[in-house]
């Protein structure tokens, strides 16, 4: 699939819809995190050097339709203006005659910010009449927040029915690098997929074993993959009720020829708490006091020796219970391997998932690979072969 990107649009005089994400964590009025805020720049600049003006629109949280003072995107102006190193204008109800005055007196080498598109219950309703408002505010519409676009919003697909739609860079680096990873890989590929629950990650799974030639499982997911292959896994964190999706999902790698890594040696103790007792073991020798709570180093070296002749990784959930020393081990040692084989460039690396995204952070290697998504939900969906309504709109 192609995308019209930014880049390819006619921006002089024009104003520009960008739909962003700036769904940050916020600790009263501070903004914690201010990734997504520092990844918009590279579209922001574009708009302005191409003599654009940039409106930005996006949600905060979950207000349900309704005013909330806690909700409001002012909040963040603060973190753009550093980000930008430019002054904000702030736009708090744009549906009003005077916001569209505002808009044609401001200069073109400006940002304007609109207020929470959820404080109007239309936006998530993708109310066509609110998103024929929403359009009237620009020429051309711009969607850089893949994280949002496996919603079908007002802010996300219905302005595209009014308005020229293209990508923004941030949107074409994750859908390329997507493509590249899931759709035409360099092999031999790889993906390893952690978490807790197979439950939330059937689909995922079941579609990446068809796209893969090693699929390395971790996690707590790994002791359900253990139990079903009867194995006592103790009181460790297991899905008994998935045995069966389980082991239909063996069976389905071993059909397409996906070789499936599980745990050689597990790393076991009686609670999980910082600095708690721990022990090396076999994966068939969990005993029934004992909880399972990170992969050993010979699973480590093993998965290292895969990645060694792999060409292309895709990385979702971390291995063991990372947030607990000294369960962050294997975790660790992972990624700082997959952090120095992409620096190396031998290895076309994307990871995505909040989880894996803080177990990257612990590593301090988040900078170190090719690519790493701050999607959430959309990048799960997109793993899972799903077509997002967000991207598709792009195509109209």
């Amino acid at each position: 699939m192609t995308w019209k990107t930014i880049n390819q649009a006619k921006l002089q005089g024009k104003r520009v819809l960008v739909r962003v994400d700036l769904n940050v964590p916020i600790d009263g009025k501070q903004v914690r995190d201010d990734t997504r805020i520092r990844r918009l720049r590279p579209t922001i600049r574009a708009i302005q050097e191409a003599a654009g003006l940039p409106i930005l629109a996006s949600h905060l949280g979950r207000p349900n339709g309704k005013f909330t003072s806690d909700l409001s995107l002012q909040a963040i102006i603060p973190s753009i203006e550093t980000s930008l190193h430019q002054q904000v204008t702030f736009i708090r109800d744009w549906r009003t005659p005077s916001a569209q005055e505002i808009i044609k007196a401001t200069a073109r080498d400006s940002v304007i910010l609109l207020e929470n598109l959820r404080f109007y219950y239309e936006e998530e309703q993708n109310d066509p009449k609110f998103a024929a408002e929403l359009a009237r505010l620009a020429d051309i519409f711009c969607n850089d927040a893949f994280s949002c676009s496996h919603r079908a919003h007002a802010s996300t697909t219905g302005v595209a029915k009014h308005l020229p739609a293209f990508a923004g860079l941030l949107m074409q680096k994750e859908l390329n690098a997507l493509e590249v990873t899931l759709n035409k890989p360099k092999r031999p590929a790889v993906a390893i997929v952690g978490g807790s629950k197979i439950s939330t990650k059937i689909t995922l799974l079941l579609n990446l074993v068809n796209k893969v030639d090693y699929l390395v499982i971790g996690g707590a997911m790994a002791n359900t993959f253990l139990a079903a292959r009867d194995n006592a896994v103790g009181i460790s964190l297991a899905e008994f009720d998935r045995l069966n999706t389980a082991q239909d999902i063996l069976r389905h790698a071993d059909e397409v020829n996906c070789q499936v890594i599980l745990p050689t040696d597990i790393v076991i103790a009686a609670e999980c708490k910082p600095n708690a007792a721990w022990q090396v073991a076999s994966f068939q020798n969990c005993p029934d006091d004992k909880m399972i709570l990170d992969v050993g180093p010979e699973t480590v070296a093993q998965i290292c020796e895969i990645l060694i002749a792999a060409k292309t990784l895709l990385w979702n959930g971390p291995i063991g219970a990372f947030e607990v020393p000294p369960f962050d081990r294997a975790t660790t040692r992972l990624a700082q391997f997959i952090a120095e084989f992409t620096r190396a460039g031998e290895l076309v690396s994307v990871a995505g998932g909040g989880d894996t995204i803080a177990a990257l952070n612990h590593a301090n290697v988040i900078n170190d690979l090719t690519f790493v998504s701050t999607a959430g939900g959309a990048f799960l969906e997109w793993l899972e072969g799903k077509s997002l309504p967000g991207v598709l709109a792009l195509n109209q």
